[in-house]
């Protein structure tokens, strides 16, 4: 194993080297990029909201009047088949 490290490849020392100082690199970036985005106020955009609550309000409306109108037809059904 020492005669390997010995060998004059200087590019495979570098890159050896280069690769062991580069994760520890990327591990401590990790917790620091961390540490920086909690701190980073958030912004939203209020159109962006007010649309979201319309489309939820016409979907909820929908599924209201579908329900109500299966539910009357069964009702119907029932009352045919009964009497």
């Amino acid at each position: 194993m020492m005669k390997f490290a010995n060998i004059k490849n200087t590019w495979l020392n570098i890159n050896v080297k280069n690769t062991t100082v580069g994760i520890k690199d990327k591990i401590i970036s990790r917790y620091l990029e961390k540490d920086i985005t909690k701190n980073q106020p958030k912004s939203t955009d209020i159109n962006v909201l007010l649309n979201r609550v319309k489309s939820n309000q016409k979907n909820e409306t929908r599924k209201k009047l579908y329900f109500s109108a299966i539910a009357s037809s069964g009702l119907l059904l029932f009352g045919l088949i009964i009497f």
